[in-house]
């Protein structure tokens, strides 16, 4: 397994309060569809919490990547039950292929065993095939496809 030594010059450490701005700018880079102050709202929801952990990269003390892990009551294809979650993982696009997800990666499997977990959930869109074969070679095995659908329902009359 490789250490956090073998990237770049990348040190990966759990995000703290004062890691608000580069944290939330990382999100947005992820989640670009949410408002920052959606952001905000989640992150301030999501740090209280002691099911939830989140991780940044940095390389040479520039924010490059993030992770979030969260547990949750159950996750498809997974056996155990509650069951740590990646909710997200981001690198930035100009040092993707370096081993920076991984090293996130590793910090997030650390903080799951420390926590008594043994196995670690994902997802990732079924036309993503970059986050696909980012997955396999982190050692995670597809376990199944969804695809879901939604359909508005119009209110009654009279109800």
């Amino acid at each position: 397994m490789p250490s956090l030594t073998d990237v770049m010059n990348v040190e990966v450490a759990a995000i703290a309060e004062r890691d608000g701005p580069e944290w939330l700018a990382l999100r947005q880079a992820l989640w670009s569809d949410h408002s920052a102050s959606e952001h905000r709202a989640e992150m301030r929801d999501l740090a209280a919490r002691r099911e939830f952990a989140a991780f940044m990269a940095r390389d040479r003390g520039k924010p490059v990547g993030f992770a979030e892990v969260y547990v949750r009551p159950f996750a498809n294809g997974c056996v155990s039950r509650p069951v740590p979650f990646l909710e997200g993982i981001w690198v930035a696009p100009d040092v993707r292929g370096h081993g920076i997800g991984r090293a996130l990666l590793i910090a997030v499997e650390a903080w799951c065993r420390k926590q008594g977990f043994g196995e670690l959930g994902s997802d990732a869109l079924i036309d993503n095939e970059a986050s696909h074969q980012a997955h396999a070679a982190w050692g995670f095995a597809e376990t199944e496809r969804v695809v879901y659908f939604r359909k508005p329902l119009p209110e009654l009359e009279g109800a």
